[in-house]
């Protein structure tokens, strides 16, 4: 008996050995052979969106440059499309709450994203806030919005690191494009006055500017704060990206809209955690109109992607060390 249970034991054991094996032999198969089926295989909808989704995030461009040639990632970059609509006037919006001071709260939710809707009824609350070490360090959206006073708050514009150049990337001490706030220009690497660029602007009546415009344009509608960031998704009531998904992949997601009776809606979907991948743009786009939304832009997103509200952040960022440091935000004043 002894001797046929040591044989049991034995075979036993070469079965476990044989299965991990296996197991491993398939992990590594997987690992090495996933990428190329993935850009190379027949999913095209999959590789679409990594790409996307790698190419505008700095830290894992290396996921598409490793695998496809510049020119094959333009290709795929170029299939997706967002149409450069004109914000030409400003009629489709009048302003109906002025001195309404409330905020409506609202979780949103997609089939791989969460995330959360503030609507303010009354848009002159809305202002643009920005580091106080501009040029040499970036703050938090949450230090930004208390040293502001404000009421609710998200991350602005984008920025770069000088070292080499790169948007989206460094401490957000060194914004791109500009920095308006309370009609005094703080930040601004536009030259031409006359270059039409993508902005998120608020005139002083009260209404919001998005996609491309000059300092000339915003000079002659009485903008009082801006930032730089894109692109426009709702422009005068028609949605910007009407063929494929936008073309920025799945990530966290930061937007500013206004509805046509003037009310400011920000969005801020969470990302890259179990329960919320993230939302391409298309989707941020299709949630905003569903909310009314006449104008609405894409701010910057990823690990920037955060939402104050009543003295806490109350979305998830998903840097591992929480919030990250931006040169501006968009902000709320209260008016307790």
């Amino acid at each position: 008996m002894k001797k046929n249970e040591r044989k049991r034991k034995t075979k036993r054991k070469i079965k476990m050995k044989l299965v991990l094996l296996f197991v491993i032999f398939e992990l590594t198969f997987t690992t090495i052979t996933g990428p190329f089926m993935l850009y190379y295989g027949p999913f095209k909808n999959a590789k679409t969106t990594v790409v996307g989704a790698a190419m505008t995030t700095y830290s894992l461009q290396w996921l598409a440059t490793t695998f496809l040639s510049k020119a094959a990632i333009a290709k795929i970059m170029s299939t997706q499309k967002v149409d450069a609509l004109v914000q030409n006037n400003l009629d489709g919006v009048k302003v109906e709450n002025k001195d309404d001071d409330s905020i409506e709260r609202y979780d949103v939710k997609g089939n791989k994203f969460e995330g959360y809707i503030l609507i303010i009824n009354d848009p002159t609350r809305l202002k643009v806030g920005y580091t106080s070490l501009l040029g040499t360090e970036g703050q938090l959206t949450s230090d930004i919005a208390k040293d502001n006073n404000a009421i609710a708050a998200i991350n602005g514009g984008g920025f770069k690191d000088l070292d080499n150049g790169t948007k989206w990337t460094g401490t957000g001490a060194n914004p791109v494009g500009i920095i308006m706030a309370n009609g005094k220009i703080v930040a601004n690497d536009i030259t031409d006055v006359n270059k039409k660029t993508e902005v998120v602007a608020m005139t002083k009546s009260g209404n919001l500017l998005v996609g491309p415009h000059s300092l000339s344009d915003m000079k002659t509608v009485g903008v009082t704060d801006a930032v730089s960031f894109g692109p426009a998704l709702i422009v005068n009531g028609q949605k910007t990206i009407t063929k494929g998904d936008g073309g920025w992949g799945i990530a966290p997601r930061t937007c500013v809209a206004q509805r046509k009776d003037g009310a400011i809606i920000f969005l801020v979907i969470d990302g890259r955690k179990l329960g919320s991948l993230g939302a391409n743009l298309r989707e941020a786009q299709d949630v905003l109109y569903d909310y009314g939304a006449v104008n609405a832009t894409n701010l910057d997103g990823g690990s920037s992607s955060t939402l104050f509200y009543d003295d806490e952040v109350i979305n998830s960022p998903s840097d591992s060390l929480g919030e990250r440091s931006v040169p501006s935000i968009m902000y709320i004043e209260s008016r307790k």
